[in-house]
């Protein structure tokens, strides 16, 4: 086994033991440690990639740093061997061509970020990505083009350029906002065999073959899932158990529950549902979406409304409407659940501030900590267990 391979089996390692304290019912220890990273956009006065550390013994949020300075990082993704963050550079330009970009960092042992390196997104409008589950690959979404790429990661963590890349086309039913194809999100599911993009432009996800060793990803057979036309599929989330998934919907702020078949790459609709309370109005519309650890809950961000959606995951994938919890902030655009599922971290982007909330494991219900920590125009959280 390579030094590489060594540290992603460890990184692995460390992220399913806090799993399973969670199914077991036990507490995080007093002394376990996490950071929180959180990718912003470069206003009200952001200089880029913050830190932050965490205490899951009791939910508070302290110690905020400039970990690297960046030009809109709004999205991060953090490598299984928990030494490399790779973040979207939504930039209009990239050495001279009209591009995104992705760039690398070294996470470095007091938590700081040492860039590396950066490549093209090989199209516009970088909004999404992921580290593939065997650390060899970071995955990309570009909404401004409505494409996807692969780039490789070497030995040093370095990113190369893209190995493989997707252009989609064609339209949607509303004019203003799905004149061309915006792909929004990008996934891996459990065995690193399929990448699911969502397209908000199209009101479709698309389901791609992934090739781990050549770095490739290729049309599936049906190469996509159609949702309700005007729907905006933006974020897409696997549950645990590897046979349901489910999208959020932009647009209409509605949530999809899928059966997946895992061997097949196939998305089938069994359900969908509203994430609010009440009827749309102007100004709404959904943004994150994740299944907590447990598979038990499912979480949706919504704007304008400014609340996190909570509903019970039911034995057969669909879904039960819990309540709404307001983010106490403006345009709750991500979240993250931290690895024990006992915490979730909103960031509210339009008010500059993180909440912290208290997850019921029993019911999925949130309570928030008081006060608010204040960062730059806050858009991605990302926890990272520290190692001692």
């Amino acid at each position: 086994m390579t030094l590489r391979s060594s540290r992603i089996a460890a990184g692995a390692m460390l992220f399913g033991l806090l799993a399973a304290s969670l199914a077991g019912g036990d507490q995080p220890a007093q002394g376990q440690e996490m950071w929180v990273y959180v990718g912003t956009y470069n206003q009200h006065g952001s200089k880029g990639i913050y830190r932050f550390d965490f205490d899951p013994a009791t939910g508070k949020l302290s110690g905020r740093t400039l970990a690297a300075e960046a030009t809109n990082p709004s999205f991060l993704a953090i490598a299984p061997d928990c030494k490399h963050l790779y973040s979207v550079d939504e930039v209009a330009d990239f050495n001279g061509k009209k591009s995104g970009a992705v760039s690398a960092f070294a996470i470095e042992p007091d938590g700081g970020l040492k860039r590396l390196n950066a490549e093209s997104s090989m199209g516009t409008g970088p909004c999404h990505l992921v580290a593939d589950k065997a650390g060899k690959h970071v995955l990309a979404a570009n909404y401004g083009s409505g494409s996807a790429c692969v780039l490789p990661i070497g030995e040093d963590g370095k990113l190369g350029p893209a190995t493989s890349s997707q252009q989609h086309k064609g339209t949607s039913v509303n004019p203003q906002r799905q004149e061309g194809p915006h792909a929004h999100s990008i996934n891996l599911d459990a065995a690193n065999r399929f990448a699911v993009v969502a397209d908000l432009g199209l009101d479709k996800v698309f389901v791609y073959r992934y090739d781990a060793d050549k770095g490739t990803i290729t049309p599936n057979e049906p190469p996509a899932t159609k949702v309700t036309g005007g729907s905006g599929p933006r974020h897409f989330a696997f549950h645990p158990n590897g046979k349901n998934a489910y999208v959020i919907n932009e647009m209409t702020c509605t949530v999809t529950a899928f059966n997946y078949d895992a061997e097949k790459g196939v998305l089938t609709e069994i359900q969908t549902l509203p994430t609010l309370p009440r009827p749309v109005q102007a100004g709404d519309s959904t943004a994150e979406v994740q299944v907590h650890p447990s598979g038990k809950f499912l979480y949706g961000s919504n704007r304008g409304h400014n609340s996190i959606a909570v509903f019970k995951i039911d034995a057969d994938g669909k879904l039960t409407h819990v309540g709404n919890e307001s983010t106490h902030g403006k345009t709750p655009r991500n979240f993250g659940i931290d690895p024990t599922g006992n915490w979730l971290i909103a960031a509210n982007q339009d008010s500059d501030t993180l909440v912290v909330f208290r997850v019921d494991t029993r019911t999925g219900e949130l309570t928030s900590m008081a006060p608010a920590v204040e960062v730059p125009m806050p858009v991605c959280v990302k926890f990272l267990p520290v190692s001692k």
